[in-house]
């Protein structure tokens, strides 16, 4: 039966998707393209089945384009979710929910950043620049949806606050996003390394306690913009 729930990815015309296998395949009579963004929308619709969830890959990342589904299977499960929301049970949970991701969010940010000052470990001559560092890192790093090293579960937080300090430094303190980098396998990966050991070492200055030149030091003119 050709109308099963599938993953799919976009097709050349908006009526159509590409199979896993690579089959072109019409999108049933019907249909409609429910957008991404409301997740528990999403959930009832895909309960209902069948689906077809529209996924588009972009170098390493996949990207939610949306998912096709019975236009009639829609509207009843958006009839049915918005007259649930709209109950004063559903607005309490709703404002209980996000003051308990708030304050999870406060106590993430906190941890993360002792985290990454646990990571610079800088001499106590050092330690305003230190706190200076770990607040920029943290700041970019940390907010929800931002994709980032941060947001990660798949790795400990100590490696998190170490991978986010690197990435920032090879943004903020290295000429990396104005590098030419040729399109060959590795090359790019290459690169990376290079300048996180070079991050590497102008960081151990610091954790050594050295006397650095405020003004020619590439983290401290960071810091300062």
């Amino acid at each position: 039966m050709r109308e099963k729930t599938r993953v799919v990815a976009p097709g050349r015309r908006a009526d159509e998707v590409i199979a896993e296998d690579g089959t072109e395949l019409r999108v049933p009579a019907g249909w409609q393209l429910l957008p991404p963004g409301d997740a528990g929308l999403t959930r009832r619709v895909k309960a209902g089945g069948p689906t077809w969830t529209v996924k588009e890959r972009r170098g390493r990342r996949v990207f939610s384009k949306g998912v096709w589904a019975d236009g009639n299977q829609i509207a009843a499960a958006k009839a049915k979710l918005d007259a649930e929301r709209s109950t004063d049970a559903y607005a309490k949970k709703r404002k209980s929910d996000s003051a308990r991701r708030e304050k999870q969010q406060a106590e993430y940010v906190a941890q993360f950043e002792s985290s990454v000052l646990s990571f610079l470990r800088f001499d106590q001559s050092h330690q305003d620049i230190a706190e200076r560092l770990a607040k920029a890192v943290t700041e970019h790093a940390t907010p929800v949806g931002s994709g980032t090293v941060a947001r990660t579960q798949r790795i400990s937080i100590q490696q998190r606050a170490e991978s986010a300090v690197i990435a920032w430094m090879r943004h903020q303190t290295t000429a990396y996003d104005n590098l030419s980098i040729p399109r060959v396998k590795g090359k790019r990966r290459e690169v990376r390394r290079m300048l996180a050991e070079q991050s590497r070492q102008l960081l151990q200055s610091y954790r050594a306690g050295e006397e650095v030149n405020s003004a020619s030091c590439p983290l401290q003119r960071a810091l300062a913009d």
